[in-house]
């Protein structure tokens, strides 16, 4: 058995060690938000946040995340910065097909978190490895300096132009 801490709320699973989080989150504990996107951890769309940092889920095993905190996509909202994102989100109409979504909203608040006022080279190395098939890129940067309070009109336009 081993015990995790996720969203805040302890939970006991009974499985392998080197079991995926991924599997954990969306197989054992029902939690879907997190996707399956390449099983490689090379596509972003398993992110989330250990101990606030972006991890690729899908090749954490369980034993890595024992005595640390996992957010997901579900509590995201309840950290100032991530409801920063999510509102930006949804002011600028981000999302396309929205399948990878949630695994950019965990980077784009874990970089919020850790840096209030990223510069454009601060936000594409964070975003790196978060792949959109519908290219709504443009858009993920113009919420993301909008949620730090960058730009306003601007953010608008460049989501628009996006479109």
């Amino acid at each position: 058995m081993i015990a995790l801490n996720v969203n805040g709320n302890i939970r006991k699973v009974d499985v392998s060690d080197d079991m995926p989080l991924l599997w954990i989150l969306r197989d054992v504990l029902n939690m879907t938000g997190t996707k399956f996107g390449c099983g490689w951890g090379l596509c972003g769309a398993c992110t989330v946040q250990i101990d606030g940092q972006p991890t690729r889920s899908c090749i954490t095993p369980i034993a890595a995340v024992a005595g640390k905190r996992v957010t997901t996509i579900e509590a995201i909202g309840t950290t100032p910065a991530g409801k920063k994102i999510q509102q930006a989100w949804l002011a600028l109409d981000v999302p396309q097909c929205g399948y990878c979504q949630s695994g950019q909203i965990m980077s784009a608040s874990a970089l919020l978190a850790a840096n209030p006022k990223p510069s454009d080279a601060d936000i594409d190395d964070a975003m790196a490895g978060n792949i959109c098939r519908c290219g709504t890129y443009p858009r993920i940067r113009a919420a993301i300096k909008q949620a730090a309070g960058l730009s306003t009109a601007d953010t608008r336009t460049l989501a628009k132009e996006a479109q």
